[in-house]
């Protein structure tokens, strides 16, 4: 297969964990016979630093140009700790997904059983573990309208009927092809715009009569996918309320290194780890590239590779059992693996 893929390192570890997960693709490449050609892009504090733009109308072209999008991460210390700038690393990230339609995201979450020990959680409630959230992603408060000044400010929450029927249909198709239950998440009982999300999932249920459909207020949910993530098996909900919960999930597969995703949607999908882009660690070979490999397995599976993906699946279970982790969850005792050495492992094991 050919492949055309857009590569944004972005800010801070993007760089370093972006070299892993192309090299892993390389190696997928050279296995496989597929041929996969890259061109790199600017996205985020960098791309404000050289042209003024977060989200560059160069990189734009080329993500519309190519099959995929392959993401590391953005953000600064730098416009972190000035709440006066007017532009913003993270406002290209808005601007990538909303130019390229990018609505569904999709996080799996699942536990390594090598890994329990690192949660916070108790291992009778975390083993076995397995569901997916799917956030809304350009609509809600990131995308209403806003005001600030001195004394008041506002973010509305807007979401349109074709917003919602389009998430919710992603939602149930995919509970169709799991284990048929999806969970609806919302606060319907403060928020119009929830009550709005409610009454078209509950239009839309006997469209899929297979799949078992309950509804949960984000409070309850966000405490039951710690108490009780088992429960699980598609999670849908709005933007604010799903970036929430998808990074409290870190706490079920022991570290947010781990948590790929995919963005899919009107033009290019894109896959990119959950994490942020850590600048504080920048350049120290501490980061784990693990989310930014597993990314790269979504991306192939996207486009029906699933024996591809699913070495690279293997690849990251095997480096994970032999203890070739990076620091945040290294056994103790165990040897110092920082990114380029896992990232090496890893692509060394699909080649033997």
């Amino acid at each position: 297969m050919h492949l055309n893929i857009a590569v944004l390192p972005g800010d801070g570890i993007g760089p370093e964990i972006m070299k892993q997960g192309v090299a892993v693709l390389n190696a997928i490449a050279k296995k496989f016979n597929h041929e996969f050609v890259y061109e790199e892009g600017l996205v985020g504090a960098c791309a404000i630093d050289q042209v003024g733009d977060p989200y560059p109308e160069a990189t734009h072209e080329l993500c519309m140009r190519s099959d995929a999008v392959l993401f590391a991460a953005v953000g600064s210390l730098k416009y972190d700790n000035d709440p006066t700038a007017k532009i913003r690393p993270e406002t290209g990230l808005l601007a990538m997904r909303q130019k390229l339609g990018l609505f569904a995201n999709i996080r799996p979450v699942a536990t390594f059983d090598c890994l329990l020990h690192k949660s916070p959680l108790k291992d009778e409630l975390l083993r076995g573990a397995d569901f997916i959230v799917i956030r809304e992603l350009t609509g809600g408060m990131y995308f209403g309208e806003k005001y600030q000044d001195n004394d008041k400010a506002y973010d509305t929450d807007i979401y349109t009927r074709p917003e919602i029927e389009r998430i919710l249909k992603v939602a149930f198709e995919y509970a169709q092809k799991r284990r048929k239950h999806l969970t609806v998440v919302d606060k319907a009982n403060v928020l119009a715009s929830s009550r709005l999300w409610r009454q078209i999932a509950k239009e839309m249920e006997p469209q899929y009569p297979d799949v078992t459909t309950d509804y949960m207020f984000i409070d309850n949910a966000s405490m039951r996918v710690l108490t009780e993530p088992r429960f699980f098996d598609v999670i849908v909900t709005e933007n604010t309320f799903g970036d929430i919960l998808t990074d409290e999930t870190s706490c079920i597969t022991g570290s947010m290194g781990l948590q790929p995703s995919s963005s899919l949607g009107l033009h290019t999908p894109l896959f990119e780890p959950v994490h942020g882009s850590w600048p504080q660690a920048a350049g120290q070979n501490l980061a784990n590239p693990l989310a930014q490999i597993l990314s790269a397995a979504m991306l192939l599976e996207h486009f029906g590779l699933q024996q591809e993906g699913a070495l690279i699946r293997e690849a990251v279970d095997a480096s994970l059992a032999a203890n070739v982790r990076t620091p945040e969850i290294q056994v103790e005792g165990g040897a110092h693996y920082g990114t380029r050495e896992v990232g090496q492992w890893i692509v060394d094991y699909m080649n033997e």
